[in-house]
C-alpha cells in the first residue's frame, strides 16, 4: 500500500451529491470533446476476455489478472481486462474501420496488485480509444499531432468546468511540452523517474514524455510498458502538475502501436517471445491487423484533477485499506 497524504486544511468545496453531479458533467463534456477532436465513434467493449486470445493487457508482466471459470463452458477461464489496448485494434478490423476513423469506449478494470494511494485504486476506469492510421503515418509527427488533439479536449473540458464552478481556476498551459524519456534523464541526472517527472511538470505545467518502456542510458526504464501494444519509440504519457497534492499526475498513456518488426523486437527485449503464439499476436505478425494509434485516459483521474480533489476515492467507488478509510475520515475527506 502507498502512503495517503491529505494536505493540511484541505476541504472539498463540493458535497458528495454535488460531487456526483460534477463528475457526470466532467465525463459528459470530455467524452464529447474527445470524440469530436479525434473523429471517434463510441462502441461497446468487453469486461473480460479469454487468456489464450492474447487480448488482455499484461501491463508489466507481473500483475495478476482476476480470473474465473464459466459454468456453461466447462469452467473455461476468463480474465477481467487490465485494459483494452489490444482488443481495440482487433475491433477496428472486425468493425471495418478505415484510415482516419477510430473508436472509443468505457473501460472498467480490476488491478488487484495495485498499491493504492491518493491517485491509485484497484478499480480502474478510463476511456480507451483507438484510430486507424496508414503505415506511412507511423512517425513522431503523427504522434505529436494526436497528442495535441487529446490535449485540446483536456483544455476544453477544464475551461468548461471553470465556467461552471467558481472555485476551479484553469491550470493547464496553452501548449503541451514534448520531451523524450532520455532527454528527461539527461536533464535531471541523479533523480529517479518520478522525481524527474515532478521537476519537468512543475516547470512546464503539462508534458508529453515519450519513448516509455525502452532502456535508457542509465540502464533503467522510465516506466514499464507491455511489449505487444505500444511501439516504445512512438509512445508516451501526458503528465500534468497537480498543485492540490503538489505532484506530477499522469492523465493519459498513448502511442502508435507495434507493427510486425517492432513487436518481434520488443518481445525479444522483454524475454517473452512465447507471446508470439497467442491469437492476437499471431494475427499481428501475419499482417492481418491495421496500423493504429490509441491510448487510455483515466476517467477518475481527470475528475479528480478538474474538481481539485485530494483523493481518487472522492470521485470513484472502490475498496480501501482500513487505515486509508480512518485517515481520510479524520481529515474530513469523504470517500464514495
Amino acid at each position: 500500500m502507498g502512503e495517503v497524504l491529505i494536505p493540511e486544511g484541505y476541504r472539498s468545496p463540493l458535497t458528495i451529491r454535488e460531487t456526483e453531479v460534477a463528475i457526470k458533467e466532467v465525463k459528459d463534456h470530455f467524452e464529447r470533446a474527445l470524440a469530436k477532436s479525434l473523429h471517434l465513434t463510441r462502441v461497446s467493449a468487453p469486461l473480460f476476455v479469454k487468456p489464450q486470445t492474447g487480448l488482455n493487457d499484461n501491463l508489466n508482466g507481473v500483475e495478476r489478472p482476476v480470473s474465473f471459470g464459466i459454468k456453461e463452458q466447462n469452467d473455461d477461464m476468463a480474465e477481467i481486462v487490465h485494459s483494452l489496448a489490444k482488443w481495440k485494434r482487433y475491433a477496428l478490423k472486425r468493425y471495418a474501420f478505415h484510415s482516419g476513423e477510430g473508436l472509443y469506449t468505457d473501460m472498467s478494470a480490476i488491478r488487484r496488485d495495485e498499491d493504492t494511494d491518493n491517485i491509485h485504486s484497484i478499480y480502474v476506469d478510463q476511456w480507451d480509444w483507438e484510430k486507424v492510421i496508414s503505415r506511412e503515418e507511423r512517425n513522431t509527427e503523427t504522434l505529436q499531432y494526436t497528442v495535441r488533439k487529446v490535449y485540446a479536449a483536456l483544455k476544453d473540458t477544464e475551461d468548461f468546468m471553470s465556467r461552471r464552478y467558481n472555485y476551479i481556476e484553469p491550470l493547464l498551459p496553452e501548449e503541451i511540452t514534448f520531451i523524450t524519456s532520455q532527454e528527461l534523464e539527461d536533464m535531471y541526472p541523479g533523480m529517479d523517474a518520478k522525481e524527474r517527472e515532478y521537476q519537468i511538470v512543475r516547470n512546464k505545467g503539462a508534458v508529453f514524455i515519450s519513448q516509455i518502456g525502452k532502456i535508457l542510458a542509465s540502464g533503467e526504464k522510465h516506466d514499464g510498458r507491455a511489449p505487444d501494444y505500444d511501439d516504445w519509440e512512438l509512445n508516451g504519457d501526458i503528465v500534468v502538475y497537480y498543485p492540490v497534492l503538489d505532484i506530477a499526475l499522469e492523465l493519459s498513456s498513448m502511442g502508435i502501436r507495434v507493427d510486425e518488426e517492432s513487436l518481434k523486437r520488443q518481445l525479444a527485449l522483454a524475454g517473452c517471445e512465447e507471446r508470439a503464439e497467442l491469437e492476437f499476436q499471431k494475427a499481428l505478425l501475419a499482417g492481418e491487423l491495421p496500423c493504429t494509434i490509441g491510448g487510455g485516459i483515466g476517467q477518475s483521474r481527470i475528475c479528480m484533477y478538474y474538481l481539485r480533489k485530494a483523493h481518487i476515492g472522492e470521485v470513484q467507488s472502490s475498496i480501501w485499506p482500513e487505515d486509508t478509510i480512518q485517515k481520510t475520515e479524520e481529515k474530513g475527506v469523504h470517500l464514495l
